[in-house]
């Protein structure tokens, strides 16, 4: 039998590559800042609405260290992220991010105590090769060419960054909903996101979001927030549900979504293998996880 996480997860990554996709679509060429929060703002009202009828938990110290503690830097590894794939080409910055599969090998065993089987992290290993071949491009500067272009490239130094940040809010957030519950952690913390995010994305695009919402911009990004907070109540129930490592590894498959969505609406392409590395992951990760 399938465990639940497991949909939830594979939800979660497609409704992120879908809203990435689209942001790509409607906000290519915008300030970044303002990219950021129109990705989150029109979404409120799905994290703010239901907040009257969701039981509120008992909410330990614990709670608030750890939501209080990743919002900063989830805030940042949004900017960063975004920033990201406007500095630098999308095969020097994507990559990147199978660092943090990497560090969630770690991480939440520093931190929560987390164990990862043996074949579970063969799987997490296998997703994170997989997810880097996916998006670099060997044959033009090498297999190495994302890490060598830390030095000259600030996206990619930008995208480590956020590799880095994700391990951390990752596992803050795990602690976060164990000691709540999901749907009251989303709707504690992404509008306390926005909150934070709103001023600067305000004063940082403040010469260009009058000519957006004239030209119908800030209408188009509904629907890449609508997808975004869908894959967030997706993360927030399948993170809840097994061990962090492993849902972020498999939640990586976004990039393999994502190919598609490059093919079809950007003429991108892909790597053969570097999908079967990554699906061979999910599966050890299911089998022996």
């Amino acid at each position: 039998m399938i465990p639940l996480w497991l949909p939830l997860t594979l939800l979660s990554a497609f409704c992120l590559a879908t809203s990435d996709a689209l942001t790509k679509k409607a906000l290519a060429g915008h300030n970044e800042y303002l990219v950021t929060w129109l990705r989150l703002l029109p979404a409120l009202p799905i994290f703010l609405l239901p907040l009257p009828f969701i039981a509120i938990p008992r909410l330990s110290p614990e709670f608030y260290y750890c939501a209080l503690g990743a919002l900063p830097l989830e805030a940042l590894a949004l900017v960063l992220y975004t920033k990201a794939l406007k500095l630098s080409p999308l095969n020097l910055t994507l990559p990147l991010l199978s660092v943090t599969a990497l560090l969630l090998l770690v991480v939440p065993f520093l931190m929560l105590g987390e164990r990862i089987s043996p074949c579970g992290a063969a799987g997490i290993l296998l997703i994170a090769g997989g997810g880097y071949l996916l998006k670099s491009n060997p044959g033009d500067h090498g297999i190495l060419a994302p890490f060598r272009a830390l030095v000259s490239e600030r996206g990619s130094l930008c995208m480590l960054c956020v590799a880095v940040i994700y391990s951390v809010t990752s596992t803050l957030g795990k602690r976060a909903i164990a000691v709540s519950s999901p749907l009251f952690f989303a709707a504690f913390y992404i509008p306390l996101l926005v909150l934070i995010l709103t001023p600067v994305a305000l004063y940082k695009g403040r010469g260009e979001l009058r000519s957006m919402a004239r030209n119908g911009t800030v209408r188009a990004s509904a629907l890449p927030a609508l997808c975004y907070a869908l894959q967030i109540v997706a993360h927030v129930y399948a993170i809840n549900l097994t061990n962090v490592a492993y849902m972020i590894a498999v939640k990586r498959t976004s990039l393999l979504f994502g190919v598609l969505y490059g093919r079809y609406l950007f003429q991108e392409r892909g790597g053969l293998l570097a999908t079967a590395i990554m699906l061979s992951g999910v599966v050890l990760i299911l089998v022996g996880g």
